[in-house]
């Protein structure tokens, strides 16, 4: 009997339900339907083992023979649809998922076949788990590192890294195995970076997970970003800005044209304020086109682009772009540099509302970051309508929290009463022993008036209009955040990590 042979083919994978696939995979033996026939497909180096298990089940399908290239792409796309099954089945079956981290360093100590390949059971149960646990613990990123004799995993919560569970050295690597095949990256590179994405649905829930892989001295690292959908992008009020900010930012959001900056650091939530100001304003009316890098929420509503240098999408191309599409409302991840900048003014001085992010610390000094840009002082007076600089502070778990005694030079420092009640994090089982829980945004918003605008006009530095601002009644982070302390809403070691000393 001769089998046909078919070389450098992409097959869709058949699912049948009738059929094991698990144990199919694991004999080398797939289906796909080929001239509109149901077909087995296998390898020369493995066909004695596939046609085993096929005479065991009986189905007299044709059989066709194709290269290992082909046979790997049908077998990652065959994992992929398990994975997405696996995920469905973890709303229903609990015996598919575990919980508790407890019961998961029990099941890698007593699981045998979990050093068997990433396409065994036991590991996708693992990994499974593992984003099952990060989701439950509201962790915004799931880090996986490998060290010299083993493997460790931390998640993100509330901007702050705590450690999960360890592994042993070689069940990490099936782990970020795994995690290449669902994120369709390729098994066998361990020497240069890797990024992709994969999607996964739990509970009835999908989440977009971007994953970057690194190689390091030990090993590979992987950091996966969990990303949100757009029902749950967080309103101004759910961010925690106190009310009379969130009406000024209303009344700047009502704008036909200008530009409205939102800064600072890393993981400070930008991209999460900058999403809820476009959820406000997006109507069926208006056309609202965003470049982003990465698109981090996934937003029905609006056109997002995302850059992508390999093929010469920059911010300052997509934006050239997307002026040539009759947007009413853009947004810029980030201005980045002088040609950003300048096609953002120009976009904003001809009659665009545009939303972007600067790297700076405080609301002023995005000023003298934009003119070291190469934009002129009379274009940033008639296009920015104002400056909104944020900071995400953890919030003291309510269980927990303890009372504490504030040392009097340091009340003396932050101009706080001595007879004020303060509060220190603790630690419990409801903040998973951390002592915060949540976090909330503290912002200062800079508004460009006519005061600002002659003070620019006389070539003031950012310095000197921030100085005048505070006289003006502006009020800052820093007051934001000692409001937060007499509260009793975060400690004075979260204030000063947030930056209440900044004044």
């Amino acid at each position: 009997m001769q089998i046909p042979f078919l070389k450098d083919v992409n097959l869709e994978p058949l699912w049948l339900e009738e059929i094991d696939h698990r144990l199919a995979m694991r004999h080398s033996l797939l289906f796909a339907t080929i001239d509109g026939e149901r077909s087995a497909i296998m390898t020369e180096e493995r066909l004695a083992e596939g046609l085993n298990h096929l005479s065991k089940l009986r189905l007299g399908y044709p059989l066709y023979l194709v290269d290992s290239e082909s046979f790997e792409r049908l077998t990652n796309k065959f994992l992929e649809i398990q994975t997405s099954s696996d995920f469905d089945a973890i709303s229903t079956t609990s015996d598919e998922l575990i919980e508790v981290e407890s019961d998961l360093l029990k099941f890698i100590q007593n699981s045998q076949d979990l050093l068997s390949s990433e396409a065994s059971a036991p590991i996708i149960k693992l990994v499974n788990s593992l984003f099952f646990q990060a989701i439950k613990k509201s962790a915004s990123d799931i880090h996986i590192e490998s060290a010299e004799h083993k493997g460790e995993v931390r998640l993100r919560i509330d901007g702050a890294l705590k450690k999960h569970i360890d592994l042993e050295r070689n069940i990490a690597a099936l782990v970020i195995n795994r995690i290449k095949v669902i994120s369709n990256l390729d098994i066998s590179e361990k020497r240069v970076p890797q990024d992709g994405r994969t999607q996964i649905t739990i509970a009835g829930k999908s989440i977009d997970v971007r994953v970057s892989i690194l190689p390091t001295y030990y090993g590979e690292r992987v950091v996966m970003r969990i990303l949100m959908q757009s029902e749950n992008i967080p309103t101004l009020e759910a961010l925690g800005f106190k009310k009379e900010l969130t009406e000024q930012f209303y009344k700047l959001l009502n704008y036909s044209h200008g530009m409205i900056l939102v800064t600072g650091p890393t993981g400070s939530g930008k991209s999460t304020t900058l999403h809820s100001f476009l959820q406000h304003i997006a109507t069926p009316d208006k056309n609202i086109i965003t470049i982003e890098d990465p698109v981090e929420y996934n937003a029905g509503n609006i056109n997002q682009i995302q850059v992508n240098p390999k093929v010469g999408l920059s911010f300052a191309s997509g934006l050239r772009s997307i002026l040539r599409q009759d947007p009413d409302v853009i947004m810029v991840g980030e201005v980045r540099d002088g040609e950003t900048a300048q096609i953002a003014i120009q976009s904003a001085l001809t009659g665009h509302l545009l939303l972007t992010t600067l790297h700076t610390n405080d609301a002023t000094s995005s000023l003298t970051r934009l003119m070291d840009m190469g934009i002129a002082d009379y274009l940033l007076s008639s296009t920015l309508l104002g400056v909104l600089a944020q900071r995400l502070a953890r919030k003291l778990c309510p269980e927990c929290k303890k009372q504490t005694l504030l040392a009097p030079h340091i009340l003396k420092d932050l101009q706080l009463p001595s007879d004020g009640i303060y509060f220190a994090a603790h630690g419990c089982k409801v903040c998973d022993f951390t002592g915060y829980k949540g976090r909330q945004a503290v912002g200062e918003l800079f508004l460009l008036d006519d005061a600002v605008k002659d003070m620019l006009k006389r070539g003031l530095n950012d310095h000197e209009i921030r100085e005048s601002m505070k006289r003006g009644g502006m009020q800052t982070i820093s007051d934001k955040l000692k409001e937060m302390l007499a509260e009793g809403i975060t400690s004075y070691e979260e204030a000063l990590r947030v930056g209440v000393m900044d004044h």
